[in-house]
């Protein structure tokens, strides 16, 4: 599933959420400490049974809720009775924001960073700047090596849109539309510049020899890394 998709997914999943009914009922399985049939929920929000199979139906098909089917009785056996179909909320996380930020990836580095310094001794930051440049090399490994600058840059430009920095071409260079780091960056301007930096640089020294030279060169309104001689 490519970004465009998961983004629509993720707005169609919480857009879901807009009916007052349907919200209520996806709080009452959110409660619980497991499974509900669709009578229980029925019961719960004082709506016919119906009804409520449609909307947690409705849940399901937009990835908020799970389900499955057991014997809401826990017997088994003759006499046991039917099994009923079973909700409970989806263990995915879902998340849509615009312009796209990574506050996930930074608190995964920070904490990472955090915990590698209180063992080695390292300044913090030194080993952030490591880890965020150590990501990026990963993500920049592309499984066919680009044969020539052009297409470096353009495999380049994929991964960065992936990770919400929309580049964009300007007189010979790239700037970065946006900041997936913005509110951070906003509160620590250096460790979110220089985190963004190494990020980048990992990506563009994984497409050695053909990757582009990364500067950091803040300037409203766009992020703070530049790419040039592309």
């Amino acid at each position: 599933m490519d970004d465009a998709d998961s983004l629509e997914r993720a707005a169609a999943g919480i857009g879901a959420l807009a009916d007052p009914v349907r919200y209520q009922l996806y709080q009452f399985v959110c409660a619980q400490a497991g499974p509900v049939s669709r009578d229980q929920a029925a019961d719960a929000v004082e709506i016919p049974h119906h009804q409520a199979k449609f909307h947690l139906d409705r849940l399901t098909a937009e990835g908020l809720l799970e389900t499955e089917y057991a014997r809401v009785t826990g017997r088994s056996g003759p006499g046991a009775g039917r099994t009923s179909k079973l909700y409970r909320r989806a263990g995915r996380d879902i998340a849509v924001s615009l312009p796209q930020r990574e506050y996930e990836l930074a608190g995964r580095l920070m904490a990472a960073a955090i915990a590698r310094s209180a063992d080695s001794g390292e300044p913090v930051v030194e080993v952030l700047n490591a880890l965020a440049y150590d990501y990026g090399r990963t993500i920049g490994l592309a499984p066919t090596r680009p044969s020539d600058a052009a297409a470096a840059l353009e495999v380049m430009l994929t991964l960065l849109r992936q990770h919400g920095y929309e580049p964009r071409r300007t007189q010979g260079e790239v700037e970065m539309a946006n900041c997936p780091f913005h509110a951070l960056a906003r509160e620590q301007t250096a460790l979110a510049c220089n985190m963004n930096h190494a990020l980048i640089t990992g990506v563009s020294d994984a497409l050695a020899p053909h990757g582009p030279d990364t500067q950091l060169r803040p300037g409203p309104p766009r992020c703070c890394v530049v790419l040039t001689n592309v």
